[in-house]
């Protein structure tokens, strides 16, 4: 099976030793996205604003590899405080609707950059 990589300047470039996305045969692994403006490099202020800016993130290389917010199967979302759990919910209805992904909310001590949250997902396409 061939993989491919994904990228597109419409997402923050990747701050490491990663891609932002990898094809392999229909499905798509995406990094985690955190709130950075792809622009600027900067993250977003405050929890609302650095998960909508997540969403947007994952959905611009969602479309970069050839598919929508629509594909994912699997989101993963890390938070570093889980009384934003509620806001999470609410915002993540703005990028989706039914049939919902499968989804894990896990909080953690600590993201890069000192950001508030952070996603990654798997589409399957076709």
């Amino acid at each position: 099976m061939t993989r491919k990589i994904i990228s597109t300047p419409n997402a923050p470039a990747a701050i490491g030793t990663y891609s932002q996305a990898v094809r392999a045969g229909d499905t798509v692994y995406l990094s985690g996205q955190i709130g950075l403006d792809p622009a600027s490099m900067q993250l977003a202020d405050g929890f609302e604003a650095q998960t909508v800016r997540v969403f947007d993130n994952l959905k611009a290389v969602a479309e970069a590899a050839g598919g929508t917010l629509a594909d994912v199967v699997k989101l993963n979302i890390y938070l570093t405080d889980l009384a934003n759990f509620a806001k999470v919910n609410e915002i993540m209805g703005r990028y989706f609707s039914e049939p919902y992904p499968a989804r894990a909310a896990v909080g953690v001590k600590e993201l890069p950059r000192g950001a508030l949250v952070e996603a990654d997902a798997v589409l399957v396409l076709g």
